[in-house]
């Protein structure tokens, strides 16, 4: 990781201002490494080191990657007047200045959410130009078939004459599907099975990329993402190797796409 200035890293790791910063420095309130430092221009490394405010660690990382397992009920947003959002279930010392949802699930859906303050990762994941997969089970109305399948694949034209790109789905026990695309329009998951004559009674993303939601997360939990962890995200589709994984530990999925 690359270093960073101190006062820097601590206004953009927590709520304080950058006059707050100056001044917790200034009374001896920052420690790196378990010793007290008062210069803010000193260089550090996130990564590497431990910085500490008033006692508190400070998250190491020049930015902040989480996975959360959205529940039903919360918007992806940073506020919302009517909602709760995804911000509302992290605790008070990770609601830090600029974290938000890379991308959205619907109100009523839930999964895999990345929250973020990097928003050049953000874009990465989310330009249609870089097609980065996300792989969501699907509960359904009525059992999926081979020949819904076959018209995924080449591309679900949707009720007001969007055209869909060609994505991958395979069934899986009672009437769930996995499903991966490759592009993210409004509610797309739904008005392409809307299209085909079924419903979709829940939608629990599993994936981004390579990266799995691990099936024993709790819904509303989170975990700390690594670098290795955000490469896989960025990795090209192993459709295959998802489906198995998941298939693994299906009831355990299929519990937490239950509405």
């Amino acid at each position: 990781m690359a270093e960073i200035r101190l006062d820097k890293f601590l206004a953009n790791r927590s709520n304080y201002s950058r006059s707050e910063v100056k001044s917790l420095l200034r009374n001896g309130a920052v420690r790196v490494d378990s010793v007290v430092e008062s210069d803010g221009s000193r260089k550090i490394d996130p990564d590497a080191q431990s910085v500490t405010c008033q006692g508190r660690r400070i998250q190491g990382g020049s930015h902040l990657y989480l996975m959360l397992n959205k529940p039903q009920g919360y918007i992806c947003a940073t506020e919302d007047r009517m909602h709760k959002t995804v911000l509302d279930l992290l605790p008070e010392s990770l609601r830090i200045k600029g974290v938000f949802p890379a991308g959205r699930l619907d109100i009523d859906s839930t999964g895999f959410v990345l929250l973020t303050d990097d928003g050049q990762f953000a874009h990465d994941m989310l330009a249609p130009g870089k097609h980065i997969p996300k792989y969501y089970l699907v509960c359904l109305r009525d059992p999926i078939g081979d020949q819904d399948i076959q018209a995924i694949s080449k591309g679900i034209v949707l009720s007001d004459q969007t055209h869909c790109l060609p994505a991958q789905a395979r069934a899986f026990p009672g009437f769930c599907a996995l499903i991966c695309l490759h592009e993210g329009k409004y509610h797309q998951v739904k008005r392409m099975f809307a299209s085909l004559g079924n419903h979709v009674e829940s939608l629990h993303r599993v994936a981004i990329g390579r990266l799995v939601l691990p099936e024993n997360l709790r819904s509303g939990g989170y975990l700390e993402l690594l670098h290795k962890d955000l490469s896989r995200m960025l990795k090209a589709p192993d459709f295959d190797s998802i489906y198995e994984q998941i298939l693994k530990n299906f009831s355990s999925y299929s519990i937490n796409a239950s509405p």
